[in-house]
This record gives C-alpha cells, structure tokens and sequence, in this order.
C-alpha cells in the first residue's frame, strides 16, 4: 500500500545531511513551509544551499534558518527587502554566499531540471554582469544566453491538501514555486494543512501529482497558528 504520509515534521526531515541543496516554496511568507524549516533548524542541518524566492523575511521561516547561521550559499531572485535584516546581517558579514537569478530563469531553470532539459536559451540577463563568463547566441535576431538547470537534493514545500500517495492541491498564489520545485528535487517533502481520503480529491484540482513527491506531513492550519 502506498502511504507517503509522516507523523511530523521532524520524521519528514531526518535524512537531511550537512551540505545538502533544498529548495524551499515560498512567494515572501506566502506558501512558505515555515513547519519543515523549523523542523531543519532543529536537526543542526548545516552548509545547506537554498534555492528560494526571497533569503527570508522577518524572524521565521527561512530567515530563521539564515539567523541561526546554517545557510552557505543562497540561490534566490529577491535577497533584501525591508525585513531581510537576518540576511543582510550575515552577508554583509560574508558569512553567506549569494547566487542571484532574475526571478524568471529561476523558474524556467527548475522547470528545466524537472522537465530533463539540458539547459535553455533566456534572453534575460543578456548584455549584463549576469551574463559574463556564460555562453551566448544570437536566435532569430535577439541575443540570449545559456543557462543551466537547476536541481537540489530536497525540496520543502507547502500545499492546502493532500491524500497519502502524495497528490497535492494548493491554495492560490501559495502555490507559487511549489509544483516546479517539487519536479526538481530528487526527494519532495510537502507540508498540507489536511489529509484527504483517496478520490476525494478532484483530478481538476490536482496541481502536483503524487509522483513528484515522496512525504506529506499534515499541519493543520490551527496547529500551525498556534506554534508561530
């Protein structure tokens, strides 16, 4: 019987090791697996390579992971906004490492990971400091340059429901990266506020099939209130 569900957050993310990449879901706060990532901070995960959004906002969440020093590098297209001070602080520090991607080629490039692309043709980026060192072409008169997939080891997402072979549906913009990252990632751990029974979910409303994703731990959104 196939039954992808954990008991918590905990159990989801044992087998996260030091210097592992994860990428993490998350539009700003908005879908962002606040639950697993406190859960990572609390196995002393260290060296991890972040892809995200953001590099975290305010005192939870991926910031919190950045504050407790536990991030080497960070794969985003936003790195500072007004509450990013946890970030700041470490970069200006050079405690943290940054790769910064136009919020466009990080989409295209992990849905080129889970698509098993080699690499695509962006015109973003082109002509700038972005492009230097990269290769280069001209296609049908507009310039692009190459980049490269990108993949990670785990992905830690948030979905509105699921049922335990792991087919997920999100609530709105929370959906966000969430179903690209999940085809990215060699294990997908996904946070849902309720577990649903086998068909009660409508095939319409499946974003995420169960095949991308290998944990589902329920976090009833009540649950999830009052820890935060």
């Amino acid at each position: 019987m196939i039954d992808k569900q954990f008991t918590d957050a905990h159990a989801a993310v044992a087998d996260i090791q030091d210097g592992a990449s994860v990428m993490i879901g998350g539009f700003g706060t908005a879908g962002m697996p606040d639950e697993l990532i406190d859960a990572l901070i609390a196995r002393d995960v260290r060296d991890v390579t972040v892809i995200s959004n953001n590099a975290g906002n305010g005192d939870t969440g991926l910031a919190a992971l950045v504050r407790e020093g536990r991030v080497r590098k960070i794969v985003c297209s936003f790195p500072r906004q007004a509450d990013s001070h946890h970030f700041d602080t470490a970069f200006r520090a050079g405690k943290i490492e940054l790769e910064l991607v136009p919020q466009g080629n990080l989409a295209a490039r992990i849905q080129a990971a889970g698509a098993g692309l080699g690499a695509i043709f962006t015109p973003t980026g082109y002509g700038t400091l972005l492009a230097d060192g990269k290769e280069t072409r001209t296609i049908d008169g507009r310039n692009y340059v190459l980049e490269y997939p990108i993949r990670a080891d785990f992905a830690l997402i948030k979905a509105l429901r699921g049922d335990r072979w792991g087919n997920l549906v999100f609530s709105k913009t929370a959906r966000n990266f969430g179903p690209i990252m999940a085809m990215a990632a060699t294990t997908t751990i996904a946070q849902i506020a309720e577990t649903v029974p086998l068909g009660a979910l409508d095939p319409e409303t499946v974003v995420t099939p169960g095949i991308f994703v290998q944990r589902i731990v329920a976090i009833p959104r009540a649950a999830a209130r009052s820890a935060a």
